[in-house]
């Protein structure tokens, strides 16, 4: 689901020393003493497709005796193995990280096997290293905006940005895509790009940024810069 649009940018400055005991409405702040700063947000949303996919190969045989229908069955399964290995580089399993590699597999053996063998329809999915490495670069990612936006601002107003005094990473979403129509419909009808589009997960983030502002106070001033 679609992150809900955000609200127009809010710019304010205050020329007049803060209140004694700070802003109140931020209890988990650690206390500073007043100075000249820049309060920005930033946001970010990054996507990535599946990196792994399975696939369940059924085998049968008709024979006159249940012996030779197992030993019919048994060759090609180990068929089914040494083609895998050979043009797919991957285990017995069948899970793939090439997803090219798993269609010329499947392909391979429905050509070379016929009605014997049934491949079940892929099944997409994410390792939790590509998921971690998502969340991670999403949230570096909205820290990269609140700092250009501080930055931005601090070079609109002629005053040169200072070092980062708070980074709070406020709020986190995560999803799937989906294709709603097809897949309360028929699940089983999904071509391949639908199944990846329907694996595919999405990460926001919004951080809170508070940045120091470079220079002397004057007439021991405080300005105080807020950005939404």
């Amino acid at each position: 689901m679609p992150l809900p649009p955000l609200s127009p940018a809010r710019v304010f400055a205050e020329l007049v020393p803060p209140p004694a005991g700070g802003d109140n409405s931020r209890e988990n702040e650690v206390p500073r003493p007043p100075g000249r700063e820049v309060h920005v947000s930033g946001t970010s949303e990054l996507s990535a497709r599946p990196d792994r996919a399975k696939v369940t190969v059924y085998l049968k045989s008709k024979k006159g005796e249940a012996g030779a229908a197992r030993s019919s069955v048994t060759r090609r399964l180990d068929y089914v193995a040494q083609s895998a290995r050979q043009r797919g580089g991957i285990s017995v399993c069948i899970t793939f990280s090439d997803f090219g590699k798993m269609q010329d597999v499947c392909n391979f053996l429905v050509e070379k096997l016929g009605s014997s063998v049934i491949i079940s329809p892929p099944h997409f999915y994410h390792t939790v290293e590509a998921v971690d490495a998502l969340r991670r670069q999403v949230c570096l990612a909205a820290v990269g905006s609140a700092r250009q936006k501080a930055q931005e601002v601090c070079q609109l107003l002629g005053q040169p940005l200072g070092k980062p005094l708070l980074i709070r990473e406020e709020e986190v979403k995560e999803w799937e895509g989906h294709l709603e129509n097809h897949l309360a419909n028929a699940p089983d009808s999904l071509g391949l790009q639908q199944r990846l589009q329907s694996a595919t997960i999405y990460v926001s983030s919004r951080v809170y940024a508070v940045f120091e502002i470079k220079g002397e106070r004057k007439r021991k001033q405080a300005a105080h810069i807020n950005v939404n």
